[in-house]
């Protein structure tokens, strides 16, 4: 059945995500224990929550509001903004067009059911003074597992961005978290992710059409002569489109630009 679950059905899995990371083993919590780092989290208006890695580990991250500003002004370099996630039907913010393009990638992913931006304040002791760190992405994974993810090309880590990145690598790994730093997806898998991202919107979705293209790229074809086999173009592109954002029909993204030749066929479990 083609389809992604979507506004209630998404707090239904969120809730279940939840109460399997509650019904876990204590292994991770107890691990914690004798941590140092603390975490402080943005809650309903602009309240502040501060405390130890153990007791706030299992926050729903993933739906609580940034923990600082995204900061917008004349003459900054960077530009910030606003994504709208298919998976949540809410918007992130972003700082940079690289963490853009990392918002997208999150949200192209299949296993990631809902993600937030500057999810919380990481603090821990440095020789001088306390030392804090704001991760750029938090995302849950559909095995209820945490995803943190720093965007930072390499080319502009400095030292203390890169004891800041090392120190919550560590915080993660306490906690059972996957933790990624990232410059950033390659140029051709962007161009290809930011395409099919103007089709993720379920408004690009057709039943009748998206089942008749799953009979015509079940084998595998070229892109337009796929789409010209269900009928008009104009009206089968944006299905096809929409499909392959849901990776129901999927293609070779790293490999070149997306093409009228480019080869589709269904994804191993769609119907």
């Amino acid at each position: 059945m083609i389809g992604r679950a979507l506004g209630s059905a998404i707090k239904v899995v969120l809730d279940r995500i939840h109460g399997e990371v509650m019904g876990r083993s204590t292994t991770a919590a107890v691990a914690v224990l004798k941590s140092l780092f603390e975490i402080t989290v943005a809650g309903d208006r602009r309240e502040r929550t501060r405390g130890p890695l153990s007791s706030l580990w299992d926050m729903p991250f993933e739906q609580v509001e940034p923990a600082r500003s995204f900061p917008s002004f004349k003459g900054q370099k960077n530009f910030t903004g606003l994504w709208w996630s298919a998976s949540t039907g809410t918007h992130v913010g972003y700082e940079s067009w690289v963490e853009r393009d990392v918002a997208m990638m999150l949200d192209f992913r299949p296993d990631v059911v809902a993600f937030s931006s500057q999810p919380f304040w990481l603090h821990w002791p440095g020789e001088k003074r306390e030392r804090r760190h704001a991760p750029d992405f938090f995302a849950r994974l559909s095995d209820g597992s945490g995803l943190v993810v720093d965007v930072r090309p390499d080319d502009r880590i400095r030292p203390e961005d890169a004891e800041s990145f090392e120190a919550t690598a560590r915080a993660c790994a306490e906690v059972g978290w996957r933790y990624q730093r990232t410059g950033g997806p390659s140029p051709v898998v962007r161009a290809n992710v930011r395409w099919l991202s103007g089709y993720r919107h379920s408004r690009c979705f057709h039943a009748s059409i998206a089942e008749a293209l799953v009979g015509v790229f079940r084998d595998g074809r070229p892109l337009f002569a796929g789409a010209e086999a269900v009928g008009d173009r104009l009206a089968v592109l944006p299905v096809l489109f929409h499909l392959m954002w849901r990776q129901e029909l999927v293609a070779d993204l790293d490999a070149a630009v997306l093409s009228p030749g480019t080869m589709v066929r269904v994804a191993k479990g769609v119907r």
